[in-house]
């Protein structure tokens, strides 16, 4: 991990105006150094004159797809590891509200922290484009994070600490000194893990112990689609935001492949990660065999795509890969939780 010296501090930023990109100058061979984080200045103010907008902006600059399908994977995770003698269904629900609040701070710090990058990539979400204050998306991500401990911490059992290491991770990501984002393997490392500790929450949401058979069918969906999540997804994200990433100082895979190579790359891991998953799950279990189906389904669309002209030119149509990646994730977990949801409803 790189340390670009900066020190957190919410005082040593000065916001960018409107529609102002910042640059970064370095030396030859050198990173660009880290930007420092905003001021929530303006954040109280903001909040009271128009909560509700402020919220919305935040909502959207957290990404609800992202927030939906971290949802479905704790949700997968519950399913799958639900105890035969019942679990607290009360209990569960408290625990996806506050590893939904974790996740969302998550993502909207990593907005806040991702302006320039987005700015230079021409993204349409609130705080590239000017419409939410960083500061102010800064103060709701800290009270975000802060009740989602708080909340795990009354809950207890294994939520107590299953949140407080997704805090922490969604913070190294993107915040200072460590900026994991800026590698693609510590990148698709975070991601992975994000994928197995949803799972896990949602295993151990019935009740405070965990259940005593973690069953072979869960560890091979959570394994199989977190490797989807990390690998296929973290090229299929950065295939988009070259330009933004390199201005940025990231070496992600894509900006040092180029836009061929990463490709290329992209379809074969996309193809690899599901055989494997599709193979897995012949062996270990007939339940994961339509949501394997899913997912190769969905890889052979992205390779196909991603080497078509219709996912060259402008973002837009560059992220057409990227929304393949997030539509055979809905559809792998929707493939596991109806089965299982209409199963439990019937015991």
């Amino acid at each position: 991990m790189r340390d670009h010296g900066a020190i957190f501090s919410l005082s040593n930023f000065r916001p960018a105006q409107s529609g102002r990109v910042e640059t970064y100058p370095c030396l030859p061979g050198y990173p660009p150094p880290a930007p420092s984080l905003p001021r929530p200045s303006r954040a109280g103010q903001l909040l009271v004159i128009s909560p509700g907008r402020t919220l919305a902006l935040c909502l959207a600059e957290a990404r609800p797809a992202v927030l939906a399908i971290f949802l479905l994977r704790f949700a997968a995770g519950a399913a799958l590891g639900w105890p035969s003698a019942g679990g607290d269904f009360r209990r569960t629900c408290g625990t996806a509200l506050v590893w939904e609040l974790a996740v969302f701070f998550v993502y909207l710090f990593n907005g806040v922290t991702d302006l320039n990058e987005d700015r230079i990539n021409g993204s349409g979400r609130p705080i590239a484009r000017g419409s939410l204050d960083p500061g102010v998306a800064l103060a709701v991500a800290l009270t975000s994070a802060a009740a989602a401990v708080l909340g795990a911490l009354a809950l207890g059992g294994a939520t107590a600490w299953l949140v407080p290491v997704l805090v922490l991770l969604g913070y190294l990501y993107s915040g200072p000194p460590c900026y994991l984002k800026r590698n693609s393997a510590s990148t698709a490392a975070i991601g992975m893990a994000g994928g197995l500790l949803s799972y896990l929450a949602g295993l151990t949401s019935p009740s405070v112990t965990r259940p005593g058979n973690a069953a072979l069918t869960f560890t091979c969906f959570a394994i199989g689609a977190a490797t989807w999540m990390g690998l296929t997804g973290t090229l299929a994200k950065d295939l988009p935001d070259i330009a933004g990433d390199t201005a940025a100082g990231r070496n992600s895979a894509a900006a040092h492949l180029g836009d061929r190579k990463a490709r290329l790359l992209l379809s074969g891991t996309a193809i690899t990660t599901a055989t494997a998953f599709g193979l897995a799950a012949l062996l270990v279990s007939p339940a994961l065999r339509v949501p394997a189906a899913a997912m190769l389904a969905g890889a052979v669309c992205l390779a196909a795509l991603s080497n078509a002209p219709l996912s060259q030119g402008n973002r837009s149509r560059r992220r057409r890969p990227y929304r393949v990646f997030m539509l055979t994730q809905y559809a792998t977990h929707i493939c596991v939780l109806v089965p299982l949801l209409a199963h439990l409803r019937a015991v």
